[in-house]
């Protein structure tokens, strides 16, 4: 049952990033620079790769997730969802801020970018939450 967990929790947090960043694709390719020609391969086709990178990030993260849940007793998906808020408020997307801060990023992509991160970690942990409850 845990890697099923694992596997439900990353695809319900990829599914969430797919719609947040086609809401928000223009303020997002806005403040990050990517155009659509950037996006796509050498084909002329869309580029693949960043989709695989962060469907195999959302499945180490779901992952981590529920080993720290496990190691800490964290069941139910109020539990669940909390603590992914709080690892996604607290620490997610504070170490994202920094990163774009020294790399003097734009605070809208601080914000879409740390905004993803930590509903998806929201997710993540209700999805587990409720597998351990």
């Amino acid at each position: 049952m845990g890697i099923l967990s694992v596997l439900i929790a990353a695809a319900a947090s990829y599914a969430f990033g797919a719609f947040w960043y086609m809401t928000l694709a223009k303020p997002w390719m806005a403040a990050s620079g990517v155009t659509q020609e950037m996006a796509k391969s050498a084909d002329g086709k869309q580029n693949m790769t960043p989709f695989i990178i962060s469907a195999i990030a959302s499945i180490l993260v779901a992952g981590m997730m529920r080993h720290v849940f496990g190691m800490a007793d964290i069941t139910g998906a109020y539990k669940g969802a909390m603590a992914g808020l709080g690892l996604g408020l607290f620490i997610v997307s504070p170490w994202i801020m920094t990163c774009y801060a020294f790399g003097m990023r734009p605070r809208n992509l601080t914000l879409i970018d740390g905004g993803y991160a930590t509903i998806g970690c929201t997710i993540m942990g209700l999805v587990l939450g409720l597998f351990a409850g």
